[in-house]
């Protein structure tokens, strides 16, 4: 297995194992962009946050593949800023339909941990109509530092960036 992708799952299990049980942690989604590179392909009806009250959000995405597909790379790079977003914790790519199928990347297997009851992407592949609907951030098992995070995700079909997904978010670790 990618050393790239042990190391940081690794990294987060200690973090998690670490952290106290009491902490509660406040996850505020801050916005989202969501781009269709190619709109042959893939096409977003919308793709906006919602806020139920001051510190609840949730992420509403539609979007329609055009086209099926059997052939989906995800680039999942995590972000933290500091004067602009610079790299922080992971950047890794992997291929999302064998992940769907066997589920044993670490780190992969966490975010999807977050969407798994919420969208219509608990299936392998090939991909049609797919929807996310009212994610709500209530849990986040991993604590970070207290400050404003970006995930970026790349969707990549074969081997060509199709569209890509970036969630931003505010972290406030509570002590």
């Amino acid at each position: 297995m990618n050393s790239n992708v042990i190391l940081p799952g690794v990294f987060l299990a200690a973090l998690f194992l670490i952290s106290s049980v009491s902490e509660a942690p406040n996850i505020k989604l801050t916005n989202v962009v969501c781009e269709s590179i190619n709109k042959s392909w893939a096409v977003f009806h919308y793709c906006r946050l919602k806020a139920y009250s001051r510190n609840k959000t949730s992420l509403n995405i539609n979007a329609t593949f055009l086209h099926p597909t059997n052939n989906v790379s995800l680039r999942l790079k995590m972000v933290k800023r500091l004067s602009g977003y610079k790299p922080f914790l992971f950047d890794v790519t992997i291929d999302a339909c064998q992940f769907l199928r066997k589920r044993h990347n670490p780190v992969i297997k966490m975010f999807y941990s977050f969407i798994k009851d919420y969208s219509t992407l608990n299936h392998t592949c090939p991909y049609g109509l797919q929807v996310v609907s009212d994610y709500h951030t209530a849990v986040f098992p991993v604590p970070l530092p207290s400050g404003d995070y970006g995930v970026l995700l790349d969707f990549i079909f074969y081997a060509k960036k199709q569209f890509h997904v970036n969630i931003y978010f505010n972290f406030v670790e509570d002590f």
